[in-house]
């Protein structure tokens, strides 16, 4: 492992997630779960094969992966975050509010995951914890569903769909990042192409203030 030779708390981390690809596994594994070397592919177009092999193999030398092997009939191995690996999802919280001045236009020929909505989805907070459970359908053009479930105050993800959403927002990857992480109102949102079905006050309970 390369390293900076700093005793510092940063340096020390970034000797251990600073390499390129590093985080964005964390990112797949926090938003999907335990992953297939396959699955893990199709969540980070551009990543070489081998590369990705190197990345899991550091990951797991340093406590922050592990993996197991899948009985039948999967039968093969999956990678999951360890405790101290699921730590790190503050931190790409953070990386998350801080990028949102760059998701500002839309995105041209990047690769986009509907999945990649899940950290930031899960750092939303239900402004209306008394009122009934929801689940909100988010549908970015050409990708699969992510969907939030909002109950007793506390907000889950996962990738799929529901057979009756309370409410459904779709349209173009840059307008739905914008409208969850508050960086565009919905009103705004729904004038530029964000289509909106169901419920508004569902959706409004989750967006940041």
């Amino acid at each position: 492992m390369r390293t900076y030779g700093q005793y510092c708390g940063i340096a020390k981390a970034l000797d251990v997630i600073g390499d390129r690809w590093t985080l964005l596994i964390i990112r797949e594994l926090l938003a999907l779960g335990p992953c297939r070397h396959t699955d893990l592919r199709n969540g980070l177009p551009g990543i070489a094969s081998n590369l990705l092999v190197d990345r899991l193999r550091e990951l797991e030398e340093a406590g922050l992966i592990h993996r197991e092997a899948a009985p039948p009939p999967v039968a093969t191995t999956l990678f999951s975050l360890t405790e101290r690996g699921r730590e790190l999802e503050p931190a790409l919280q953070e990386l998350s509010r801080w990028g949102v001045p760059l998701l500002r236009e839309p995105g041209g020929k990047d690769t986009f995951r509907t999945h990649w909505l899940d950290v930031p989805a899960r750092a939303l907070t239900d402004h209306r914890p008394d009122q009934p459970a929801i689940a909100l359908q988010l549908h970015a053009d050409g990708n699969e569903d992510l969907v939030i479930e909002v109950k007793d105050g506390s907000v889950h993800t996962h990738v799929g769909r529901v057979d009756h959403p309370t409410a459904s927002l779709a349209g173009p990857p840059h307008l739905l990042a914008a409208t969850l992480l508050g960086d565009l109102d919905l009103n705004t949102a729904v004038q530029q192409g964000l289509q909106l079905s169901g419920e508004r006050e569902a959706v409004m309970r989750i967006l940041p203030h």
